[in-house]
């Protein structure tokens, strides 16, 4: 098996990791994203590489104060199950931590992986003040209205669970 080195995404990366999103876009499983949206997000995301090539990424976005997202955490299907998306997340919180984010969201189908990760499963409760709540409502971003579980984004008719992971910060 190759070494796999987790890094920091390069722009040169963009079109691979826009190729791993992709498959689960159709499928219904992530939103889409555009490929300015993932130039313009590139500082955001890791990536896993064999052997020259991206074999999946994750990405953090911070949100507000002490909130971040977990959010394109993704694996090419024939690197499932070899440690890789556990590596990837490890460094999301790693760069989370030296943010000072004490939360990481995620919203996920894969509530295992997640759970084996530390993260609750939170529901509909609310994690921020109304205060914050109604600042986050002036996002564009759609990630964020998919935190905020506004039914404008994604629709949860799909099984996906919101869940939150309190990060030990020193």
């Amino acid at each position: 098996m190759p070494e796999i080195a987790i890094r920091p995404a390069r722009t040169s990366d963009v079109r691979a990791i826009h190729g791993l999103l992709e498959p689960l876009v159709g499928q219904r499983i992530l939103l889409g994203k555009e490929l300015v949206y993932l130039y313009e997000a590139v500082q955001e995301f890791v990536v896993a590489e064999a052997d020259g090539e991206v074999i999946g990424c994750g990405a953090l976005h911070v949100m507000w104060k002490g909130l971040g997202e977990i959010r394109t955490l993704l694996i090419r299907a024939d690197w499932l199950r070899h440690g890789i998306g556990g590596r990837i997340v490890a460094a999301l919180e790693g760069r989370a931590v030296d943010l000072g984010l004490r939360r990481l969201f995620c919203l996920t189908f894969e509530v295992e992986f997640f759970a084996r990760h530390g993260f609750e499963p939170i529901g509909e409760k609310r994690v921020v003040s109304d205060e914050v709540y109604a600042q986050l409502l002036r996002s564009p971003d759609a990630g964020v209205a998919e935190f905020l579980d506004l039914a404008h984004v994604k629709p949860n008719t799909l099984g996906n669970t919101r869940m939150l992971k309190r990060l030990a910060v020193d």
